[in-house]
């Protein structure tokens, strides 16, 4: 018998044909249950901090295009005082027509951008044959949602000793996005941050349906990290600030926005990226909502100095 969040197993009584008891037996992920670790794990990413006690800013083009407008946004998410910054080599399409991202080429301007920047960066890695390719340019690895129950690839990333960004599926249960962490940490990694992007719905108005529950939700089942991405969730730059702000107010340990010099020209998810005139308005309000509900920025003056220094 299944329970949303708990196992039973019916059992037999002896002496008592057609008589059962119930015995609970506890949650199907055990590692990154509340259970097994009652205080909330803190994942260091570079220098800075992802946790309950501070909340982080990922921002960052949602996939490398060209050197100067990757550049462009990184140099816009450090000035706006962003902490992560974001950009992805590789991609998972929909069509196979669309752009598939630059690959190798792709992961050495990730590197110039954390150079030039000296911000961490998290990037995407799609098959476990390049989990060690990827490993070697990002201080953090992506699971996208697509890939959120490929268990032989969580197995991979799970043996590494790097921090891993798991999405939520398209259409996965907490429950569901709670083992394939478990898959990770199965393998001896548990420095997983949890990535909330939306869930396919009924509603066309949006590309997903931000779960904004599931914050709350998650901070009550798993000692995990949990981040929002209100790029991906509503798919409509208009969408991003307003959902980015919910997710402070909810208690988020961070936001992933995506950037763009020109998004109007982007070859990946135009429609819901901000500007590089946008990101530092984006930050700036998310400081307020974070300040109002008592919540510190994570290292607020290490990324706030001019870039060079």
């Amino acid at each position: 018998m299944v329970g949303d969040t708990e196992r039973f197993m019916a059992l037999p009584i002896p002496g008592m044909p057609g008589v059962e008891s119930v015995m609970r037996i506890g949650k199907p992920y055990k590692l990154v249950a509340r259970e097994s670790r009652p205080e909330a794990t803190e994942i260091q990413v570079g220098d800075v901090i992802v946790g309950r006690d501070s909340f982080v800013v990922i921002a960052g083009p949602c996939a490398i295009e060209t050197e100067e407008q990757a550049m462009a946004s990184a140099r816009a998410a450090k000035a706006a005082g962003a902490h992560i910054l974001r950009g992805d080599a590789y991609k998972h399409r929909t069509s196979p027509y669309a752009f598939q991202g630059l690959a190798k080429r792709g992961l050495e301007i990730l590197a110039q951008m954390r150079a030039e920047t000296g911000m961490p960066t998290v990037t995407e890695v799609l098959q476990t044959t390049d989990v060690e390719l990827v490993a070697s340019y990002s201080d953090v690895l992506r699971i996208g949602a697509r890939n959120m129950q490929n268990f032989e690839l969580l197995k991979e990333v799970g043996k590494l000793h790097k921090p891993v960004m798991l999405k939520r599926g398209l259409a996965s249960t907490i429950e569901e996005w709670l083992m394939a962490a478990e898959y990770i940490a199965n393998q001896g990694n548990e420095e997983i941050i949890l990535c909330e992007r939306g869930i396919r719905t009924y509603e066309p108005m949006t590309r997903n349906t931000l779960d904004i529950s599931s914050v709350p939700l998650i901070h009550s089942l798993s000692h995990l990290p949990i981040i929002v991405d209100p790029s991906h969730s509503g798919g409509k730059r208009e969408l991003v600030g307003p959902l980015a702000r919910a997710a402070v107010a909810v208690g988020a340990d961070g936001i992933m926005v995506d950037v763009h010099p020109k998004p109007e020209a982007a070859l990946c998810d135009g429609p819901q990226a901000i500007t590089t005139e946008e990101v530092a308005e984006l930050v700036a309000d998310i400081i307020a909502v974070a300040k109002a509900v008592g919540r510190p920025m994570a290292n607020p003056k290490q990324n706030l100095s001019a870039i060079g220094e």
